[in-house]
């Protein structure tokens, strides 16, 4: 592996895989703890159609994407507060219609054929010094705006009709929340693909949810298990010849399991003592 830091798209690709946990960590946290990880997937999977616009249109696909995520992410909020009854099915109708539009567009794509695969599973090995910049300053803006609003953000996501009693702007702060969910799985992508996307924006947290106190702690925890499940999946990739994207999740899925036996055994523990 040190071997292969030698490497300018291996040593990319570490740092991308570092950026985008630390973003899957903090956003994946308020994710889980708000119990919208269905809408985490709808704007992960209906971004491909941002992907596809791109392409046919011929600007930046991981600008396609960003814009297009955003887009059905607001779409998203809005519908999960004026049809909470309906939610689940509009935001599945919004999922499969994206990847259609997606895969259309690139079908009307004159005179190029896009590997699917890359944007369907991950392309971590090709990722760019520009987008490694852009990350940085996606990671800095959802820092800092996690930082701004932390109180905020924890009320919201434990007793929302108490912070919207004290009135605390819980609607803005819900839609800020699906922004940057939508800017997280835009980074993601990038790393593991859109299919995957869920799993890395969601193993680290859950685990670190049953071994924290706080949303902080929940969050510094995620994001230090995705490194770590980032690095490890990578490393194995490197040295089977693996899919990386995969690799990582395979790395991450494993770690739930352990980490729930883990738990499992510690309950079992309590209660015989």
């Amino acid at each position: 592996m040190w071997e292969a830091l030698q490497l300018d798209f291996m040593r990319n690709a570490l740092l991308a895989g570092v950026l985008v946990s630390i973003s899957c960590g903090i956003i994946g946290s308020l994710v889980v703890v708000n119990r919208i990880v269905f809408i985490s997937g709808g704007i992960a999977h209906a971004a491909f159609g941002g992907i596809g616009l791109a392409f046919f249109l011929g600007f930046s696909p991981f600008l396609g994407a960003a814009l297009f995520a955003f887009g059905v992410s607001m779409i998203m909020g809005v519908v999960s507060f004026k049809a909470r009854h309906r939610s689940d099915t509009i935001i599945g109708v919004l999922w499969a219609i994206g990847m259609a539009v997606g895969v259309i567009l690139i079908d009307l794509t004159p005179g190029y054929h896009v590997d699917l695969m890359s944007y369907l599973f991950g392309s971590i090995l090709t990722v760019p010094t520009s987008d490694l910049w852009m990350m940085v300053i996606l990671n800095a803006a959802i820092l800092l705006t996690v930082v701004i609003f932390y109180k905020e953000f924890i009320a919201m996501s434990y007793d929302e009709e108490f912070a919207f009693v004290v009135g605390i702007p819980v609607r803005p702060l819900y839609f800020a929340l699906l922004g940057m969910t939508a800017l997280s799985v835009v980074m993601t992508i990038q790393v593991v693909g859109l299919i995957l996307v869920i799993a890395l924006l969601t193993i680290p947290p859950y685990i670190a949810e049953n071994f924290t106190r706080s949303l902080g702690q929940m969050m510094a925890v995620a994001s230090i298990l995705g490194v770590c499940f980032t690095l490890a999946g990578l490393g194995l990739s490197y040295a089977y010849d693996l899919t990386s994207g995969a690799t990582i999740i395979l790395v991450a899925g494993v770690g739930f399991f352990v980490f729930q036996m883990i738990g499992l055994l510690k309950r079992k523990g309590g209660r015989h003592l």
